[in-house]
């Protein structure tokens, strides 16, 4: 007689074949697992510490406060939106495979096109920012222990060299060892969020404590615009660190009961992080005292508020974990970034395909993705040497480059007629809605972070995101529509790898495999 597990194990396996793939990689991820890697990416404590600098000089303790509780329940209708079309269909690629899924024929493969390079260039931005701000971190840690030093550019980029190299290593490793890091991932995120809760209030000199108006009600704005648009500058903070929460989807054909483990990893990660990080928030407001000047000229403010919290020996202990956290977060998003990339080319859509999707027969992971990632996202990392500016188009690239991937899959399926099958994950009548909501907040967020740091702009100050992101989709359409090679002459959206004796295809799911009901299919 069958066991649960070999049950579930069976029904995850046709569940994929009746979505048009074989079954490649090793289902070792538990759901616990799966909420592991989004949480583990999204790293509350050190992605705070990585976007403080972005809130803290765009309204101050009321941006940190009540900007991240306005933008986290945005967000959790983003990861709602999410949750309920992977719970449909949980494949590694995801995202452009429910946008050709859910589009017309007449758009189906150029949108699904546009979704894919926007999903792969967003998280591979994500990884080069997470990993950059793990380099800052670094670079923080010595400056605490001997203040002289103040890491430059070229140090910092060597540094995140190191880290990215390494997390390649990592991520090159098998699929069970990597199912495990996720738990340990989950209690130091836990573990560091806790110290920041209780330990930073009973550490923190009475000279440095706030008072609640200030806390709560005191709006600081240096950068000179007028403070609504401050206000919703600041959303950068929520925004960088609550995302890349698609990471569960990405891991869909490694997870066990994925229908149901993955949408609740989506949901339960975005939730988990927007009230965790609103509790920090909170905790940082009342302890970081007054002088939120010297905090923003810092060479990292939060570090700055541990050193004049719990001193030096005590930040150094506490801000190693810290720099630990990112650096799993940097681990978690290469594996998330390989397993889209690997997906993208195991449907032929990227360049040199044939040689991305190739298993590693000895790891049973896909080797040549990761370490395409990892090269991809260090040349991404050279852009910090233009400057600062240079380096907050990254950060932005890695929210609005995945927002893009993130806004059309959700819009498609109610603009084009298709037959959609929900799964275990259904919103029901709040579908439509939540849709709504997540589009329209994600549009307008994108449009506000192409907007410089200040009003006065300049060549060597001016906002670089529209260029960077503008530069990429702009570059993938003209691949698409290229003279012979483009796109348009052979891609057709996802591409069946099963054998038609194995593949199995019930009504209930042919909108998903050949396209005949409405335009929700491959075609």
């Amino acid at each position: 007689m069958m066991t649960r597990k070999e049950a579930i194990a069976r029904a995850d396996e046709k569940l994929l074949s009746e979505l048009g793939y074989k079954q490649e990689f090793k289902r070792a991820f538990t759901p616990l697992e799966v909420f592991g890697i989004s949480f583990s990416i999204i790293g509350v404590l050190p992605s705070i510490a990585s976007v403080l600098v972005y809130s803290l000089p765009n309204g101050g303790p009321s941006a940190m406060v009540w900007g991240w509780a306005v933008a986290s329940i945005f967000i959790v209708c983003v990861a709602m939106a999410m949750a309920e079309l992977s719970s449909a269909a949980p494949t590694s690629g995801g995202l452009y495979f429910w946008t050709h899924s859910f589009s017309s024929p007449r758009c189906r493969n150029l949108l699904s096109w546009i979704v894919g390079y926007a999903n792969t260039i967003g998280s591979i931005a994500s990884l080069a920012s997470t990993d950059w701000g793990c380099a800052v971190q670094i670079a923080a840690a010595v400056n605490i222990g001997n203040q002289s030093f103040v890491a430059t550019q070229t140090q910092t980029f060597g540094i995140f060299v190191a880290v990215i190299v390494s997390h390649g290593i990592v991520c090159s490793l098998g699929t069970d060892i990597l199912a495990r890091l996720q738990n340990l991932y989950i209690l130091l995120n836990f573990c560091l969020c806790f110290v920041v809760l209780v330990g930073l209030p009973i550490a923190t000199p009475k000279e440095y404590m706030n008072s609640a108006s200030f806390a709560l009600g005191n709006f600081i704005n240096f950068n000179g615009w007028p403070n609504g648009f401050a206000f919703f500058l600041s959303f950068l903070a929520p925004l960088w660190t609550i995302c890349a929460f698609d990471a569960s989807v990405h891991i869909s054909e490694e997870a066990t009961n994925a229908t149901t483990a993955v949408p609740w990893g989506i949901v339960g990660a975005a939730s988990a992080a927007g009230l965790l990080g609103w509790a920090i928030n909170i905790s940082l407001a009342f302890c970081m005292g007054t002088d939120l000047t010297s905090l923003v000229n810092s060479p990292q403010p939060m570090a700055q508020i541990f050193l004049n919290s719990f001193g030096k020996t005590g930040t150094l202990v506490i801000w190693s974990f810290v720099v630990i956290g990112q650096y799993m977060m940097g681990s978690s998003m290469v594996l998330a970034a390989s397993r889209q990339t690997f997906a993208f080319a195991r449907d032929g859509a990227l360049p040199f395909s044939s040689i991305l999707y190739r298993m590693n027969h000895f790891t049973g992971t896909p080797v040549n993705t990761v370490w395409f990632v990892v090269v991809i996202s260090a040349l991404l990392g050279l852009l910090s040497l233009a400057g600062t500016q240079a380096t907050n188009a990254v950060f932005a690239v890695s929210v609005t480059g995945l927002y893009v991937a993130y806004a059309i899959p959700i819009a498609v399926r109610f603009i084009f007629k298709n037959d959609f099958k929900p799964g275990s994950f259904n919103l029901g009548i709040f579908s439509l809605p939540i849709a709504v909501i997540s589009v329209s907040f994600m549009a307008f967020m994108n449009i506000v972070f192409f907007f410089p740091t200040t009003p006065q702009t300049s060549i060597t100050n001016m906002n670089y995101t529209v260029v960077v992101l503008g530069g990429v989709l702009v570059l993938s359409v003209v691949w698409y529509y290229f003279p012979v090679y483009g796109g348009v002459h052979w891609f057709t959206g996802p591409v069946p790898n099963v054998d038609k004796e194995d593949a199995t295809e019930p009504a209930s799911r042919n909108s998903f495999v050949d396209g005949s009901n409405g335009g929700g299919g491959r075609g």
